[in-house]
C-alpha cells in the first residue's frame, strides 16, 4: 500500500526533474528595476536630431509605482528610436518567445506600440525606420477602426506580413503581447496570456510560392451545367396574357384631312389595356435536373515550390529596438522578455502584467470617474460665473432672465405676423392709388 501511495509523488518528482532539466535560455529580460540604470543599457539613435525622448515612468495608474515603471514616450508628433543590445543568439532548432507589455494610457490615436528584433550588425546610434530587422511585433494603431497587431517576419531579403487580420487592444490598460516561433515551423500569438491565433508559418505568410497551383491545361467542359435553377421549359404563356400596359384605341379613326405625305404615318392614341397582367410573363423557375455543381479547377503540384527549412531561422539576433512614430505620446513599454521557454514566458507574464492588471484597471476607472465629476463641477462653476456677471451688468435675477427669454420668444413669434401685415397694407395702398389714377 505504501508503494502505491508513493507513485504520484514519484511521477511528480520525475516531471519536475524533466522540467528542471530543460535547457531554458533567457536571452534578454528588462523590467527596469534599477532606476536610471536603464540609460546605460539602452542607446538613443542619432540618425535624426529630433527623435522623441523616453523617460522611466509608471503613468497615472498602476499597481506598484516603482515596479510598474517602464519606458514612456514623452513628446507628441515625434519619431522614436531606442534600442538595447544583448549577446547574439540563434533560434535555429529552438523556440523563440518575444514578449513585452505596453500601455497606451494617453488614448493613442495614431502611433506604433511594437518592438523590432535586429541582427548584431546594427549600428544602434544610426538605427532608423529603414534599418534591416528580423521581426516586428506589436500593436499599430492609426485612426478609428484601424487597429492592427503587426507580425512581420524577414525572409530572404523581404518582409512578409501575416495574411490574417489581427487586432490589438486599444483601451488605456496595460496589455501583454507574446509571439512564439517554434522549430516545427508553427507559431502562436497571445494577448494577455491568451491565444488569439496560430498555425503554420508557410500557410499564414507568403514566404514561398504556393505548394499547389491551378492546372494551366485544364478547361471546364463546354456542356458543364452550373445553373442551380432554370426556367421551366414546359411552362407555357396563357393565351389571354397581355404584356402591354397600353394598346391603340380600337375606336379611334384617322382624321379625314390627315396627309401622310405631310403629317407622317398616322398612329392612333393609346388607352389602358384592361386585360394587362402586371409585368411581362416569365416561365416559372424550377431546380435544374442537369445541375452538376460548381466546376472546380483541378490543381497540380507547383514546379516552382521548394520547401525551405530555414524559414524564420535567425542566427545573430542581438538587438531589441523601439522604432516608432506617435502623434500623441504617453505609451509605456515594460517587461521585455526573449526566451526559448513558453511556460516560463507565461509565468513571467502572470507575475508582471498579471499582478497589476486588476488594480490598474480599477484605479483607471476611478480616475476617469473623478475626472468626469471634476469636469461637471467646473462646467457648473462656469455657468454660475456667467450668470453672476449678467446680473451685475443688467441687475437681473433668475426670474427676470426667464421672463426676458419668454418675451424674446413671443416677440420672435409676432415679428413674422407684423411683417406680413405691413406688406399687405403696402399692397392695398398701391392698389388704391392706381384705382384713383384710373378714375381721373
Amino acid at each position: 500500500m505504501k508503494s502505491l501511495s508513493l507513485l504520484p509523488l514519484l511521477l511528480l518528482t520525475t516531471c519536475t526533474l524533466r522540467t528542471q532539466g530543460k535547457r531554458r535560455q533567457v536571452y534578454f529580460r528588462e523590467e527596469f528595476e534599477d532606476g536610471d540604470g536603464w540609460t546605460k543599457r539602452w542607446v538613443q539613435s542619432k540618425h535624426q536630431s529630433d527623435y522623441g525622448k523616453f523617460r522611466l515612468d509608471s503613468g497615472k495608474f498602476y499597481q506598484d509605482k516603482e515596479r510598474d515603471k517602464g519606458l514612456q514616450t514623452t513628446e507628441d508628433a515625434k519619431f522614436y528610436a531606442l534600442s538595447a543590445r544583448f549577446k547574439p543568439f540563434s533560434n535555429e532548432n529552438e523556440t523563440l518567445v518575444v514578449q513585452f507589455s505596453v500601455k497606451h494610457e494617453q488614448g493613442i490615436d495614431c502611433g506604433g506600440g511594437y518592438v523590432k528584433l535586429f541582427p548584431a550588425t546594427l549600428n544602434q546610434e544610426d538605427m532608423h525606420s529603414e534599418s534591416q530587422y528580423y521581426i516586428m511585433f506589436g500593436p499599430d494603431i492609426c485612426g478609428f477602426g484601424n487597429n492592427r497587431l503587426q507580425v512581420i517576419l524577414y525572409h530572404r531579403g523581404k518582409y512578409h506580413e501575416n495574411n490574417k487580420t489581427l487586432k490589438c487592444r486599444i483601451n488605456k490598460d496595460t496589455h501583454l503581447y507574446t509571439l512564439i516561433l517554434r522549430p516545427n515551423a508553427t507559431y502562436e500569438v497571445k494577448i494577455d496570456n491568451e491565444k488569439v491565433t496560430g498555425g503554420e508559418l508557410e500557410a499564414d505568410w507568403d514566404f514561398l510560392p504556393p505548394k499547389k497551383i491551378k492546372d494551366p491545361y485544364a478547361r471546364k467542359p463546354r456542356k458543364w451545367d452550373e445553373r442551380l435553377q432554370i426556367e421551366d421549359p414546359e411552362d407555357k404563356k396563357p393565351e389571354d396574357w397581355q404584356d402591354s400596359e397600353f394598346i391603340p384605341d380600337p375606336d379611334a379613326k384617322k382624321p379625314d384631312d390627315w396627309n401622310e405625305a405631310m403629317d407622317g404615318v398616322w398612329e392612333g392614341p393609346l388607352i389602358p389595356n384592361v386585360k394587362y397582367k402586371v409585368g411581362k410573363w416569365k416561365p416559372r423557375i424550377i431546380d435544374n435536373p442537369n445541375y452538376q455543381g460548381e466546376w472546380i479547377h483541378p490543381e497540380i503540384d507547383n514546379p516552382k515550390y521548394r520547401p525551405d527549412p530555414t524559414i524564420c531561422h535567425y542566427h545573430n539576433i542581438s538587438v531589441l529596438g523601439l522604432d516608432l512614430w506617435q502623434v500623441k505620446s504617453g505609451s509605456i513599454f515594460d517587461n521585455f522578455l526573449l526566451t526559448n521557454d513558453e511556460e516560463f514566458a507565461e509565468e513571467v507574464g502572470n507575475m508582471t502584467w498579471g499582478l497589476r492588471k486588476d488594480v490598474e484597471q480599477q484605479w483607471r476607472e476611478l480616475y476617469e470617474e473623478m475626472e468626469k465629476q471634476k469636469e461637471a463641477e467646473e462646467a457648473k462653476k462656469k455657468r454660475e460665473k456667467q450668470r453672476a456677471k449678467q446680473e451685475d451688468i443688467w441687475g437681473l435675477d433668475e426670474e427676470d432672465e426667464e421672463e426676458n427669454e419668454e418675451d424674446a420668444e413671443e416677440e420672435a413669434e409676432e415679428r413674422p405676423k407684423q411683417e406680413g401685415s405691413g406688406e399687405r397694407a403696402s399692397v392695398d395702398q398701391k392698389e388704391a392709388h392706381f384705382e384713383q389714377k384710373d378714375e381721373l
